[in-house]
């Protein structure tokens, strides 16, 4: 009898293979790192083969590691970065074009036409999201505009479209010898395409982006058995794909409408369960699908998504060089008492929830002779934790919920000076489960669903353990004195980009990838 369930987390990043066991304790994992492709500024590419290649190749070391066989698990699912976009050849399995990824910005142009036009309404009503370069309607309208051969091949049902777990799926079911081309739920709900009342592709949407239907993936719930895997891990049943951030929040065990968690990684994803009831948000957060096991009916949930946060002390490492690695940013912050006034709006792809400002850039205001490098490391954490306050604030004007702990994970959360600073900005305190990784671990506890390996919710709530919690030391109001500032200081960052001033492409820019 299979004792393990697995689970690929396809991130912005890197690419991890996680096993887990009945308890939803990890037992082994694998991971790679993938290049981030920067062709100019705003724009970011992934390659997909190069994510296909990581992608085998962590399932096998971790298997082997374990001298596990395919048989020894009950199922595998799928979490990914969620709106990256992907179009390839059917017959060929080769992309167009590198992956879109979805802090990309070259879709200003599209998302500012649509509100120019009178659409954004339509958009927002029909999917709960508004008109932004972060989503993959845009992403896939400006593929099939600029890339040769991609309409006239979509038009034809010979160029397939898909997220990165579409992607994914349809190669380790046989790619171009029959693979499945199916997304979930809680992929499409992203893509601007979806009717969030009906759940499946609307015409309406797709004439708006101009979108042929023969290339979209058949939209099935996030925890079902859709096949069987081929050449790798073969005969074991697929049988779960989610969103990370939505896998997250499974792996949380927020099963009940009020719990919510913030996953901290290349960007911050706060997540709400607002149960079976799709929420509409009038301060600047996205309702979504949270889930769909089964026949059951779907769970939906508002989100508040920031783009930048892990990513910003990326930044310090790779391209201003005042750290070695991210670990070493808590060491350098913890330096100095404070932020010494320095606030860091980290808007590189624009501000994203509740702000969707994509004119918004980078700011580091408050700077004198004093400061230094430990004050902008300070400043950088800091900045994670003031804009999941934005969120969380917008949330409670939403829902009416004011949170009494704020569950976390993600990688981030290894860093215990910028828990403790989140805990001080909200004001609540900060959990922190002993599994980090949820991601995974929620795309595992849906495919075992499926199979039976785990009976009900309740057992995976059981699952739940807290590893560490974070209580606030800050006064109130210190606390609110610097929230106050760092709202100045996101106001400088704004109408800082004219629309179209980068996004224009000429005739000799057309790619064929």
């Amino acid at each position: 009898m299979a004792e393990f369930v697995g689970a690929v987390d396809q991130g912005t990043t890197s690419t991890r293979f996680m096993i887990f066991d009945h308890d939803g304790g990890e037992v082994a994992r694998r991971q790679l790192d993938h290049e981030q492709i920067l062709p100019r500024a705003g724009w970011v590419e992934h390659d997909p083969l190069e994510i296909w290649d990581r992608t085998t190749t962590v399932i096998d070391a971790a298997m082997r590691g374990l001298g596990l066989r395919p048989a020894d698990l009950a199922a595998v699912g799928v979490a990914n970065q969620r709106e990256t976009t992907i179009v390839w050849n059917r017959r060929t399995g080769r992309p167009y074009h590198n992956a879109i990824v979805w802090q990309d910005t070259r879709t200003d142009r599209i998302a500012a036409a649509l509100e120019r036009d009178g659409a954004g309404e339509l958009v927002r009503r029909k999917t709960g999201l508004p008109p932004a370069t972060y989503f993959s309607g845009g992403k896939l309208k400006w593929l099939l505009d600029h890339v040769d051969a991609v309409r006239a091949d979509a038009e034809r049902g010979e160029a397939l479209f898909g997220t990165a777990d579409t992607w994914l799926l349809w190669h380790l079911t046989g790619g171009p010898a029959g693979g499945l081309h199916l997304t979930d739920v809680t992929n499409a709900s992203r893509t601007m395409l979806m009717d969030l009342d009906t759940l499946d592709w609307d015409d309406e949407l797709l004439a708006l982006f101009d979108v042929p239907r023969a290339m979209l993936p058949a939209i099935r719930p996030s925890s079902e058995v859709y096949g069987s895997a081929d050449a790798v891990l073969p005969g074991v049943p697929l049988a779960a794909a989610l969103g990370d951030q939505q896998a997250a929040l499974v792996g949380q065990a927020c099963f009940a409408p009020g719990e919510a968690k913030n996953t901290y990684g290349t960007g911050n994803f706060l997540l709400l369960n607002t149960g079976t009831t799709r929420a509409c948000s009038r301060h600047g957060l996205l309702s979504t699908v949270a889930y769909r096991f089964g026949d059951q009916p779907p769970v939906f949930a508002l989100e508040g998504s920031i783009a930048v946060t892990g990513s910003a002390v990326q930044w310090l490492r790779d391209q201003l060089r005042i750290i070695d690695d991210v670990a070493q940013s808590e060491t350098l912050a913890a330096q100095v008492a404070d932020c010494g006034g320095v606030y860091f709006v980290p808007a590189f792809s624009g501000l994203f929830a509740p702000h969707w400002r994509s004119d918004a850039r980078g700011a580091i205001v408050g700077l004198s002779r004093y400061n230094s490098n430990a004050h902008l490391a300070r400043a950088t954490l800091e900045s994670i934790c003031y804009q999941s306050r934005d969120v969380i604030e917008a949330m409670v004007r939403d829902s009416g919920v004011r949170l009494d702990v704020l569950k976390v994970d993600g990688g981030v959360t290894a860093n215990a000076l910028c828990m403790q600073l989140q805990a001080d900005i909200l004001g609540v305190p900060v959990s922190r489960p002993v599994v980090a990784e949820t991601t995974a671990l929620g795309a595992a506890y849906a495919a075992g669903l499926a199979v039976g390996f785990w009976r009900s919710t309740d057992e995976l709530r059981a699952n739940w353990n807290e590893d560490r919690r974070w209580r606030p030391t800050w006064e109130p109001q210190a606390r609110e004195t610097r929230y106050a500032a760092w709202g100045r200081a996101v106001k400088r960052s704004l109408d800082w980009v004219e629309l179209d001033e980068h996004t224009a492409t000429t005739s000799d820019e057309r790619s064929t990838g």
